[in-house]
């Protein structure tokens, strides 16, 4: 029972620290774009990038 009384408290802590991770990850664009990434991987790049694909 006195286990509780700490386990209880640490567990809300780190739901707290979870949720304040997750809402500054959302507010700083972390998933704004999930299709772009999976659909780059299936994109064809066997070609040899143009000088126009090129950006300096």
């Amino acid at each position: 029972m006195e286990a509780l009384y700490l386990l209880i408290p640490i567990s809300v802590l780190l739901v707290f620290g979870a949720l304040w991770l997750f809402f500054r990850a959302a507010d700083h664009g972390q998933f704004d774009d999930l299709v772009g990434p999976g659909m780059r991987v299936l994109q064809d790049d066997d070609r040899p990038p143009s000088p126009d694909d090129k950006k300096t």
